[in-house]
C-alpha cells in the first residue's frame, strides 16, 4: 500500500513538473511573439503582464486537477499551518494585499510620477510583491532622473503617503521670482511678464482648464485660476515680481528655462527701463583734496 501511495505521489509530481514546464515554455513563446508584433512599449509591458497572470491561473488549475483526490486532507493541513504561516510571512502577505489594493483602486499606475515618503520618481514596474521606481532628485536638481532604480515592497500603500503628480490632473503650478530695480518702470515690467507667461504657458492653461472642469464633477473642489498670475511686492532694495503659471508635470524644468530665456530677451529690449536687481555693491572712491 505504501509503495502504491509512493508511486502515485511520484507520478503526480512528474505530471505536475512536465505540465509546468510545457506551460511556461508555451508562455515564453507567446510573449516572444507578442513582443515582435507589438511595438508600443506600454502595450508590450501590459501584454507580458497579462500573459504571466493567465499562466499563474492555469498553473493553479493544473495543481488542483492533479491533486483533486487529496484536496480534503490538503485543506486540513493548510488550516492547521495557516496561523504559523501568517505570522512568519506578515510582510509578504501585506505586500500581496497592497498589490491587490493597487490593482483595484488604481491609486498608482505604470508610467505615473509619484512621491512616496521621501522617494520621488516614475513608476516603471508593479509586480505582486514589489514596485520599482526610476528615481529623481537627490544629487540631481529639478525633475530629472538620477539613474537609480529603487524597489519597494507593495506594503507602502498602507504605510506611506502617496503624492501622485499625474493621476487625474497631470499639471502643476510653478512660479519664478524676478527682482527689478526700484527705478524701473514696474507697469511696463508687469505687461512684459504677462506677455511672456501667456506666450510660453498659454496652451498648458487651456488644456488644464478642461481637465479641471472634469475634476469638479468628480471631487469637491472649487474653480481654480489656471491662467498665469503676476504679483508684485517691494522693499527698500528692489521690486520683486512673482510669475505663477500652470505647466505639464513632465515639462517643468524645460518650461522654466523657456520663460527665463524669453524674459531676458524682453528685458534686453528695455534695458534702460526694466533693470534686473542684484546684490552687487557699488564702491565709490572719494579723493580728499589737500
Amino acid at each position: 500500500m505504501k509503495e502504491y501511495l509512493s508511486n502515485e505521489s511520484l507520478n503526480k509530481l512528474l505530471i505536475l513538473a512536465v505540465a509546468t514546464f510545457v506551460l511556461f515554455f508555451v508562455l515564453h513563446l507567446i510573449k516572444k511573439a507578442v513582443s515582435k508584433k507589438i511595438l508600443d512599449s506600454d502595450n508590450k509591458y501590459r501584454s507580458r503582464k497579462a500573459i504571466n497572470l493567465i499562466g499563474y491561473f492555469i498553473l493553479v488549475i493544473i495543481v488542483f486537477t492533479v491533486y483533486r483526490d487529496s484536496i480534503g486532507s490538503f485543506g486540513i493541513t493548510l488550516g492547521l499551518a495557516s496561523a504559523g504561516i501568517a505570522f512568519a510571512l506578515q510582510e509578504l502577505i501585506v505586500s500581496i494585499a497592497g498589490w491587490i489594493f493597487i490593482m483595484f483602486s488604481h491609486t498608482i499606475k505604470i508610467g505615473q510620477r509619484v512621491k512616496i515618503g521621501e522617494l520621488k520618481g516614475d513608476i516603471i514596474d508593479i509586480s505582486v510583491l514589489k514596485t520599482s521606481i526610476m528615481e529623481m532628485g537627490d544629487w540631481i536638481d529639478g525633475d530629472a532622473y538620477n539613474g537609480r532604480i529603487t524597489t519597494i515592497s507593495n506594503s507602502f500603500v498602507f504605510k506611506e503617503p502617496i503624492q501622485n503628480y499625474s493621476s487625474d490632473y497631470p499639471f502643476l503650478w510653478d512660479e519664478i521670482k524676478v527682482p527689478i530695480r526700484l527705478e524701473s518702470d514696474y507697469e511696463l515690467a508687469r505687461k512684459v511678464f504677462v506677455k511672456v507667461a501667456n506666450e510660453v504657458c498659454g496652451d498648458f492653461a487651456k488644456q488644464s482648464q478642461q481637465i479641471w472642469n472634469q475634476m469638479q464633477n468628480k471631487y469637491r473642489i472649487e474653480k481654480a485660476e489656471v491662467n498665469p498670475i503676476i504679483s508684485l511686492k517691494f522693499d527698500e532694495n528692489w521690486i520683486t515680481f512673482t510669475i505663477r503659471y500652470i505647466v505639464d508635470y513632465k515639462r517643468r524644468r524645460v518650461t522654466k528655462d523657456q520663460i527665463y530665456t524669453r524674459l531676458l530677451q524682453e528685458i534686453d529690449q528695455h534695458d534702460q527701463i526694466i533693470m534686473i536687481a542684484t546684490n552687487t555693491m557699488e564702491v565709490t572712491s572719494i579723493t580728499r583734496k589737500e
